[in-house]
């Protein structure tokens, strides 16, 4: 591992505003933040830039970045503190294991910002919009708690459109180019270092605005047959 890795590892563990792998943190974020205000997650929030920008729009809900990558989370861990953002925390833990984060209803929303979209169709369980990670947040997030997903990848956009069809999801708003239109909500404005890369090469940014239903119907087997169908017809 790199000097430069070795340092932020070590620093975080200092910061007031990360927690590594915490127990006994379900349920107590409110006291974690000593009020009772929303709390929003941003789901691989790499270098915590939408977990900051949202801090700094609104005041009155907590934020807290989760990723697994802490020399990462460093870098937005430490503008919230230099910028004296009490509302914004962050969380180094698998995403996989939410559950053991957050209780039932303790999260308002969640925001899915330019993650890894996973293009290979034999890795698609992997995509943070999977049925198999919604059910994850279905656990944690309040009765019809919003979804936000924000991509250059025209792939998890139209995967995850799939998804909300296939299953019954509630979609409130889908874009296609968030750019393209004459209003944009300041929170879409917020960049990443990831979307400044425009891996995709899609010169444009999707959005995705959806809650979940009281129940998420297995069609996995379903799913995985329609995106294999679809890769060999490509």
């Amino acid at each position: 591992m790199g000097q430069k890795k070795l340092i932020r590892f070590a620093a975080i563990k200092t910061f007031s505003n990360v927690l590594e792998y915490p127990v006994d943190i379900a349920g107590a974020w409110n006291s974690k933040f000593e009020n009772n205000n929303p709390i929003v997650l941003e789901l691989a929030c790499g270098r915590g830039e939408y977990t900051v920008g949202l801090a700094e729009f609104y005041k009155e809900q907590n934020f807290i970045g989760v990723d697994i990558k802490g020399n990462r989370m460093y870098i937005g861990a430490k503008k919230a503190l230099s910028d004296g953002l009490t509302n914004a925390m962050f969380l180094r833990s698998q995403i996989e294991n939410i559950t053991d984060s957050f209780s039932t209803d303790e999260v308002d929303e969640i925001w899915i910002t330019f993650p890894d979209p996973q293009l290979r169709t034999s890795r698609a369980k992997k995509r943070l919009t999977h049925p198999r990670f919604l059910r994850l947040y279905q656990k944690v997030l309040k009765r019809e708690g919003i979804i936000h997903l924000k991509t250059d990848s025209p792939a998890l956009y139209q995967f995850t459109l799939q998804v909300i069809n296939m299953y019954g999801l509630n979609l409130i708003e889908s874009c296609d180019d968030v750019y393209g239109q004459s209003e944009i909500n300041p929170a879409l404005k917020i960049k990443t270092f990831y979307e400044g890369l425009d891996i995709a090469g899609s010169n444009k940014i999707f959005y995705l605005k959806f809650s979940l239903p009281e129940e998420i119907k297995n069609l996995d087997d379903e799913l995985q047959q329609l995106l294999k169908e679809t890769e060999h017809s490509d």
